[in-house]
């Protein structure tokens, strides 16, 4: 019924960018706060990005604000990650997940999750 698609993952260069898109079926996207998570085998899910309902309230971790830009379509029923100035260490499989509450999103919880996109940053 419910299913967030990932999209727009790929392989660049360090210093590339790439754009992920987070397509939503069977909810409405604004209604829901969204985050993105990323994770490597051998290494625990990490937080990526988050933006609430409106789309008036994001936040970002440490290790991607200024590079990553979290945003809304709501007529495409997507949210996306603009990520440039890719580096290694941002190579992962990206998951999008959505909940109606953006508290449960800042806690790391979510209703919904995505199947994955994966990035891949190398020379």
């Amino acid at each position: 019924q419910v299913q967030l698609v990932e999209s727009g993952g790929g392989s660049v260069d360090p210093g590339g960018s790439l754009r992920l898109s987070c397509v939503g079926s069977g909810l409405t996207m604004n209604y829901y706060a969204v985050a993105w998570f990323r994770q490597t085998p051998g290494k625990e899910r990490e937080f990526v990005s988050r933006i609430s309902g409106s789309g008036g309230i994001s936040g970002y971790s440490d290790s991607v604000k200024g590079r990553f830009t979290i945003s809304r379509d709501n007529a495409k029923n997507t949210v996306s990650l603009q990520m440039d100035v890719l580096k290694p260490e941002d190579t992962a499989d990206y998951y999008c997940a959505a909940d109606r509450s953006y508290q449960h999103i800042l806690a790391g919880r979510a209703d919904y999750w995505g199947q994955g996109t994966q990035v891949t940053v190398s020379s």
